[in-house]
């Protein structure tokens, strides 16, 4: 081999071939692999830190370095005990389609740079509205995560009440603008306001109730309060599927004040959204129509490779007013209509990658109706863990189950210590363990084990042998 930038045919097959053969045996042993083998920065480093690389080394010895380093020392997010956070297990028909997107490596910044992959993400997007029930008529576009879906919505927001803001900036606006979310909410919202220059101390916590969702009267008070100050209520944002709790808020009440106010409504789904394709999960859906904004993670329930979110605009003119620009190097010329669409006029990012491929592939390969059963299992097992739980005699929920997170401590009877030092030390120890992997979240002031089934190879046994996880961290 060479050259080894420009590779032939059999060159290019012999590469993929040990490589789909090292991600098949991955994929075959994850089940039996620990989650996570402990190792320290200083080890990792060890192991790869070298000077700059010369001259080109042999694929085989590359392969080597990712399986006995990068792939041993990984934090394996496809084990079905993986529960930590909400991370997707990828699968293997996307792992495959990653190779071709990489191949193809289209910037999807516009119709004219990418006329096949616009009219896929175009595709998809739609696919999504229909699996929501959102309005055929509204627009949207992928984005990197549900971070950058929430910042796209608050902007829009933003421009669609003070269309001049974006030229001026916020210090020409007379008042202060306010944003509303829950205890529950991720903070990538507060982030956004930071960044838009409405300011994180304007954004305003909502009460939740016993089950962790959003006080309607609560909002209702706090709307009030700042109006009453002479500052102006701008935005609320929903959950759908809380980070931490899973809480899914009352969206048709929080409408219902949204109107009244004129308050632009976002529902936050980047974890939850795709429980729509559950039955379980499509009454939580009733009122999504009523949104001017959905943030919503295909990477995350619908098991697509990191990188895929997207946000879903009512009204695509208001995203426009906030995001549009022009400059002679993205002139469109000679196209007009359908063709001269740009992607830049809609969203945050210029430079964009060719998203799509996969959502579509998986969507065209597995199904909705596949999709939508692994969904309702991973609902399935989050249930059959809360049932576990309140029959035994040392756990306790410290939330209800609406989804697929759960969030429990360990209580063994009789215990006169500190539950929450208890807690954090078994987590700790379960994580080190290798067997079963949990986070952490914070419910109602109580430290707790929390856990997020976002795996099709999960099963209720699963749950079992991480209840039995935690009891045999405890006994150390």
């Amino acid at each position: 081999m060479s050259d080894k930038l420009s590779l032939s045919p059999d060159e290019i097959q012999n590469l993929s071939r040990a490589a789909t053969d090292l991600a098949a045996s991955y994929y075959d042993s994850l089940s039996d692999r620990p989650v996570l083998v402990p190792t320290t920065a200083q080890a990792l480093r060890d192991a790869l830190v070298e000077p700059l690389p010369q001259d080109g080394a042999d694929f085989d010895s590359l392969l080597s370095t990712i399986r006995e380093v990068i792939v041993r020392y990984s934090r394996h997010n496809g084990h079905p005990r993986f529960l930590g956070y909400v991370a997707s297990p990828g699968t293997p028909v996307t792992a495959v389609g990653s190779m071709v997107e990489a191949a193809l490596n289209a910037c999807v910044t516009c119709w004219r740079s990418a006329p096949a992959a616009t009219e896929l993400e175009h595709l998809t997007v739609d696919w999504l509205k229909e699996m929501l029930g959102y309005p055929a008529a509204a627009g949207g576009l992928l984005v990197s995560g549900g971070s950058m879906a929430n910042f796209a919505a608050l902007a829009a927001a933003r421009s669609a009440r003070f269309p001049d803001v974006v030229r001026q900036g916020v210090a020409a606006l007379p008042r202060r603008l306010c944003v509303y979310v829950s205890g529950e909410a991720h903070f990538s919202v507060r982030k956004a306001a930071g960044m838009l220059g409405l300011g994180e101390n304007n954004v305003r916590t909502v009460k939740t109730d016993r089950c962790l969702r959003m006080d309607p009267a609560d909002l209702e008070r706090l709307v009030a309060e700042d109006l009453a100050a002479g500052h102006v209520p701008l935005f609320v944002s929903a959950n759908l599927g809380a980070t931490a709790s899973g809480a899914v808020d009352p969206i048709g009440a929080i409408a219902g004040i949204a109107r009244r106010h004129s308050l632009w409504l976002h529902v936050d789904a980047a974890y939850g959204g795709f429980a729509a394709l559950a039955p379980s999960g499509r009454p939580f859906f009733e009122h999504i129509a009523e949104a001017d904004s959905v943030a919503l993670d295909p990477h995350k329930w619908l098991y697509l490779p990191v990188g895929c979110g997207c946000v879903l605009y009512k009204d695509p003119s208001a995203a426009r007013a906030a995001f549009s620009h022009d400059a002679e190097y993205t002139r469109v010329i000679g196209l007009e209509r359908d063709e001269a669409f740009a992607f830049w006029d809609y969203g945050p990012e210029l430079s964009r990658p060719f998203r799509a491929l996969n959502l579509w592939l998986l969507l065209k390969y597995a199904g909705a109706r596949r999709l939508g059963e692994a969904i309702e299992n991973n609902i399935a097992c989050a249930k059959y863990l809360e049932r576990l739980v309140k029959a035994s005699g040392d756990f306790e929920m410290l939330a209800p189950v609406e989804l697929s997170i759960f969030c429990f401590r360990y209580a063994p009877p009789g215990y006169a210590g500190d539950l929450d030092a208890l807690n954090e030390r078994l987590l700790v120890q379960l994580q080190r363990g290798g067997s079963s992997y949990l986070s952490n979240a914070r419910i109602d002031g109580k430290f707790a084990l929390r856990g997020c089934v976002l795996n099709y190879r999960t099963t209720e046994r699963d749950m079992e042998i991480l209840l039995d996880d935690v009891r045999r961290a405890a006994s150390r």
